[in-house]
């Protein structure tokens, strides 16, 4: 796939907060702006999990996404998580999204219910048919506990507004098999399954390290597609370390820490999570320092 429909390099942001817990829409835009100016972002993903979307309203994901798509919808494309547990609901934020000014939107698989495959498939169209945006599937059992059936990826793939696969099922041959029999475009939902995915087909990645390793992780990339392999995998070992340490413990809790600990003003998080421990912090900034980042 020459033009991947979100390109290749895709950070979930976290939603910064004021201390007194309310949405800073400043330093959103700051924050955005970073991404894309200095992490190389092609695109945002705004109120995702790690953006702590179970706890902000949908005025606040409203006025975070304007806020962002003002700052960087000129040379990033953003993409809003809009995926609950109900249909009605995800189409509510599906038509709230695009009218702030969403490129796309992000969908996850109904959790917590078990929906049957059927239903998940009725549930994905019936979000697709609701606006004129490009939709990425988010397939992550170990949260909604169900995956996405490959047939049912293949069947919901006829869909034009489908586009996109978020993959965090952590089952590449299945993954593999899908991708060989539609035009989904598939992304890594775990950072360090970016390089294995690209070699069966992937296109990139939305990432949570990427708050730090988005360049890093492009240069990565354009090493694996210009066929420099050697040079992909010396730069993907470097940063492993820090691919698999987001995620010690809840990402967004390391990635406020971090991003605090190099002048960013994240904020509080709301619970139910709380701020990392300072022996966590320290212990994934030590990551970051030591891949030079």
């Amino acid at each position: 796939m020459l033009n991947p429909p979100f390109g290749r390099v895709l950070t979930a942001m976290v939603t910064p907060f004021h201390d007194d817990g309310s949405v800073n829409l400043d330093e959103a835009r700051r924050l955005a702006a970073y991404l894309v100016d200095e992490q190389r972002n092609d695109a945002l993903v705004i109120n995702g999990t790690t953006g702590e979307s179970p706890t902000t309203t949908d005025e606040e994901k409203f006025e975070l996404l304007k806020a962002v798509v003002a700052e960087v919808g000129d040379r990033a494309k953003v993409v809003a998580g809009v995926g609950t547990n109900e249909t009605a609901a995800t189409i509510k934020r599906s038509r709230e999204a695009a009218d702030a000014g969403a490129h796309g939107l992000l969908v996850v698989t109904p959790y917590y219910s078990k929906p049957p495959q059927d239903a998940v498939a009725e549930h994905f169209t019936i979000v697709a048919d609701s606006t004129d945006l490009p939709v990425m599937l988010y397939d992550i059992p170990g949260r909604t506990g169900i995956p996405i059936d490959p047939r049912t990826l293949v069947e919901v793939a006829s869909h034009e507004r489908i586009v996109a696969v978020k993959d965090a099922k952590g089952a590449l041959a299945s993954s593999a098999e899908v991708m060989a029999e539609t035009d989904l475009a598939y992304y890594a939902g775990d950072d360090a399954m970016t390089l294995p995915l690209l070699s069966v087909g992937g296109v990139g990645v939305v990432g949570t390290s990427t708050h730090f390793t988005g360049a890093r992780t492009k240069l990565m990339i354009d090493a694996f597609l210009a066929g420099d392999l050697d040079g992909a995998l010396q730069e993907y070992r470097r940063l492993l370390p820090v691919y698999n340490g987001v995620f010690a413990t809840q990402g967004c809790m390391l990635v406020k820490a971090a991003l605090g600990a190099r002048g960013f003003r994240p904020g509080p998080l709301r619970r139910p999570l709380k701020a990392a421990s300072d022996g966590q912090r320290d212990a994934f900034v030590a990551l970051l320092d030591a891949a030079g980042l």
